[in-house]
């Protein structure tokens, strides 16, 4: 048992995983703030037009999609590093694949 142990904390992979775990856990503070800001902006212009703005709402899904993705990373549910140590593409591949937290 001490030897597997001893094994799995020499793994150089699993320690690259949580130093991106450390960066990505920042990453999803400062895009959760941003979240609120494009709600309160959402709100703001229903009130004032009487309507989302279209801009917003696309804006607003990339940014869920991209919160999506980190999460499916923290957890284990994927490999595919997110942006920006990927492509953007892949977040919204990734955002794509309902399927993927259903393992």
């Amino acid at each position: 048992m001490d030897e597997k142990l001893n094994n799995n904390l020499k793994q150089v992979g699993t320690w690259k995983r949580i130093a991106f775990i450390l960066i990505f856990a920042i990453i999803i503070g400062v895009v959760r703030t941003l979240l609120w800001v494009v709600v309160l902006l959402q709100i703001a212009t229903a009130l004032l037009t009487g309507s989302p703005n279209q801009n917003i709402l696309t804006f607003a899904q990339k940014l869920a999609a991209y919160t999506y993705h980190i999460l499916l990373f923290l957890t284990f549910n994927t490999e595919q590093i997110p942006f920006p140590f990927s492509d953007w593409g892949v977040t919204e591949d990734i955002s794509d694949q309902k399927d993927l937290v259903l393992k």
